[in-house]
C-alpha cells in the first residue's frame, strides 16, 4: 500500500506542476494582444494565496519538504502571471486586481502566519493551518467558475481557460485517491470537492465547446478592421 501511495503521490506532484503551468497559453495570448480582454484575475490571485499558505504548511509540517518546494515554485510562477495581468489589464480591472492582491496576498497570509506562529504550537498549529489551506483549495478549485455567468450568457467557453479547468479536474481526482490511501482528511476533503467542481467545469465545456460565439466575435472584429475605410466615403475631393 505504501508503494502505491508513493506512486500516486508522484503523479499528483507532476499534475500539480502542470496545474500551475496550464495558464501559459492564456498569458501568451494576453501578451500578444497586449490586453487581458475578458479574462478574470481572481483564479490567479487565489492560486497565489493557496501556493503561499501550502508552502508555509509544508515548512512547518514534518516531512513536508516536497510540498514546500513544489508550492514555492508555484509562488514564483503565479507572481509572474499576476504581474503580467496587472501590466496588460485596463485601469478598472487593474485596480480591482490590486485590491484582491492587497487583501488576499498580503493581509490574509500575514494574519494567518502571525496567528499560527505566535499563538499556536505543535499539532494545533498544523491542524489549524491545514483547515485554512483546505478551505482555500476549495475556493481555488471553484475559481474558474467565476465566469460561468458569461459562459451561460454567451454560450461560449472562450474566457474559461480549458487547460486550467482540465488540470484542476485531474489534480482533484488524483489527490483524492492519494488522500484515501494515506487517510489524510485535510487533503481528501478539498480535493474531493475540487474533483466535483472540476467535473462541473468539464460538463460546461462538453455543452459549449462547439459554440461559434467566440469565433464569430473574432471574425467580426477582424472584418470590421479590414473593411474600415481610411478616408470617410462622404469626404469631398479637393
Amino acid at each position: 500500500m505504501e508503494g502505491l501511495s508513493f506512486f500516486v503521490g508522484v503523479i499528483g506532484n507532476i499534475i500539480s506542476v502542470t496545474v500551475v503551468l496550464s495558464p501559459i497559453k492564456t498569458f501568451l495570448r494576453i501578451v500578444k494582444h497586449r490586453s487581458t480582454e475578458d479574462f478574470e484575475s481572481f483564479p490567479y490571485v487565489i492560486a497565489l494565496l493557496g501556493t503561499s499558505l501550502w508552502c508555509y504548511y509544508g515548512v512547518i509540517k514534518p516531512g513536508g519538504f516536497i510540498l514546500a518546494t513544489t508550492n514555492g515554485l508555484g509562488i514564483i510562477i503565479e507572481l509572474v502571471y499576476v504581474t503580467l495581468f496587472i501590466i496588460y489589464a485596463p485601469l478598472r480591472v487593474r485596480a480591482k486586481t490590486a485590491i484582491y492582491l492587497g487583501i488576499l496576498n498580503v493581509a490574509v497570509p500575514a494574519i494567518v502566519i502571525l496567528i499560527t506562529l505566535f499563538t499556536m504550537h505543535g499539532d494545533l498549529r498544523i491542524d489549524v493551518l491545514g483547515f485554512v489551506c483546505a478551505g482555500l483549495s476549495i475556493v481555488m478549485y471553484g475559481s474558474p467558475l467565476v465566469v460561468v455567468k458569461r459562459v451561460l450568457t454567451t454560450k461560449s467557453v472562450e474566457y474559461m481557460p480549458f487547460l486550467l479547468s482540465f488540470f484542476f479536474f485531474l489534480n482533484g481526482g488524483i489527490w483524492t485517491v492519494y488522500a484515501i490511501l494515506v487517510k489524510d482528511f485535510f487533503l481528501g476533503v478539498p480535493n474531493g470537492i475540487g474533483f466535483l467542481l472540476g467535473t462541473a467545469q468539464m460538463v460546461l465545456y462538453a455543452m459549449y465547446w462547439k459554440s461559434k460565439s467566440s469565433q464569430n466575435i473574432s471574425e467580426e472584429l477582424e472584418d470590421g478592421w479590414q473593411h474600415k475605410h481610411l478616408i470617410p466615403e462622404n469626404s469631398s475631393e479637393d
